[in-house]
C-alpha cells in the first residue's frame, strides 16, 4: 500500500498511452464519465499531451516514447503500468520519485503460474517429442517423467513466483524460492538468499524464473550460471528476457548441458526469425504471452478504475512501485 495520493482540483486529466495498433483499453468507461479521459498512439502527440495530464496509464512499454517526450515541466502526477514490469518506465521523474507509479500486480499472476504448469508438464511427458513423432508418422513407445516429487526452483518469490509455487506444490512438488533474503514463506517450503542461487542451481529439476528486470537480475543466467544447471534441468523463462544471457542459453543446448527450456520473454522481441533458439527441437517459443488469458485487458482497465476511485478519494493506491525497484535500462 502506498501513501495517500492527493487528486487535482477540478476535473482530473487522464491519458491513455497506447501503442499504434493498440485497441482501447476496455472497462474505462466510469473514469470517462468523471475525468477528460484520452488516447494517445503518436509518439509526437505525446509530449503536447502529457503538457496536460494528471494521470497516465501506460501500455506502450517499448516504444521508448515516454522518455523521449517526457517535457521539463510535466504536470502528470500518477503513471499506471498495465504490466508487472515497469522496467521500461525508467525516466527520470519516476526514478526520482516525483511521480506516484503502480502497476498490474496480480492480473497475470494465475495465467503465468499455468503457463509454468504447462511447461513443466511438457517436459516431464515429453510432449514435444510426442508432437514430432506424430509428424513423422512414427510410433516409439517411451517412458516419461513423474513431476512428484520433482525439484522446483523459482527465482523470484513475488507474487507471480508464489502462485506458481502454489500450483506446483500442489502436485506435490518439492518447491524452493530465491529472493533477495531468505524468509518462511508460504506455500514455498524455503526462500532462500540470492546469494545462495549458485548452490541451489545443481539440485534443481526445474529452474523457473519468475523475477524482474534490475540491475542484479540482468544477465544473472550467464554461461556460468547456466553451467551450474544439471544435465536433465529444464529452464522455464517467464520473467524478463534480458535476465538470460541468450548466446549462453544457444551454447548450453547446444551442448546438451540443459534438457531444454521454455521461454516466454526474449532480450529482443519479436524474437528474429534467424535466432537460433527456433531451432531446438526441446525448445517451447511463446510471444510473451504467458499470462494473458482471455478478457486480460478488461481486467487490466478494471484495476485501474479501482485504483483511480481510491486517487479520487485521497485513499491509498493499491500496487504502489518503488523507485528503488525499478531498472534504468
Amino acid at each position: 500500500m502506498s501513501r495517500p495520493a492527493a487528486a487535482p482540483a477540478g476535473v482530473p486529466r487522464v491519458t491513455v498511452l497506447l501503442a499504434p495498433e493498440e485497441p482501447s483499453l476496455p472497462g474505462l468507461a466510469p473514469v470517462a464519465a468523471q475525468a477528460r479521459l484520452r488516447e494517445v498512439r503518436d509518439p509526437a502527440a505525446l509530449a503536447t499531451a502529457l503538457a496536460s495530464t494528471d494521470v497516465l496509464v501506460v501500455t506502450d512499454f517499448r516504444s521508448g516514447a515516454l522518455a523521449e517526450r517526457w517535457p521539463a515541466h510535466c504536470p502528470v502526477r500518477w503513471v499506471h503500468a498495465t504490466s508487472a514490469g515497469v522496467d521500461g518506465l525508467a525516466i527520470p521523474a519516476i526514478l526520482a520519485g516525483e511521480v506516484l507509479l503502480t502497476n498490474a500486480r496480480g492480473v497475470f499472476d494465475r495465467g503465468i503460474a499455468e503457463y509454468v504448469l504447462g511447461a513443466v508438464l511438457l517436459f516431464a511427458k515429453d510432449t514435444l517429442g510426442n508432437v514430432a513423432r506424430q509428424r513423422a508418422r512414427r510410433w516409439e513407445h517411451r517412458e516419461s517423467a513423474l513431476i512428484r516429487g520433482a525439484r522446483a526452483l523459482i527465482v523470484g518469490a513475488g507474487s507471480i513466483g508464489s502462485e506458481v509455487a502454489r500450483l506446483l506444490q500442489a502436485l506435490d512438488m518439492q518447491v524452493s524460492g530465491v529472493a533477495r533474503s531468505a524468509r518462511v514463506q508460504a506455500p514455498f517450503d524455503r526462500v532462500h538468499a540470492h546469494h545462495e542461487l549458485p548452490a541451489l542451481l545443481p539440485q534443481a529439476d526445474y529452474v523457473i524464473i519468475t523475477a524482474p528486470l534490475t540491475p542484479q537480475t540482468h544477465h544473472l543466467f550467464d554461461a556460468a550460471m547456466l553451467a551450474r544447471l544439471r544435465p536433465g534441468a529444464c529452464l522455464i523463462n517467464v520473467g524478463r528476457g534480458p535476465i538470460v544471457e541468450e548466446s549462453a542459453l544457444v551454447r548450453a543446448l547446444q551442448s546438451g548441458a540443459i534438457a531444454g527450456a521454455a521461454l516466454d520473454v526474449f532480450e529482443h522481441e519479436p524474437l528474429p526469425p534467424d535466432h537460433p533458439l527456433w531451432t531446438f527441437d526441446n525448445v517451447m517459443i511463446s510471444a510473451h504471452m504467458a499470462g494473458d488469458f482471455r478478457g486480460w485487458r478488461r481486467a487490466l482497465g478494471e484495476q485501474f478504475v479501482a485504483n483511480f476511485a481510491r486517487w479520487q478519494r485521497g485513499e491509498r493506491l493499491t500496487n504502489r512501485v518503488l523507485p528503488t525497484g525499478i531498472t534504468p535500462c
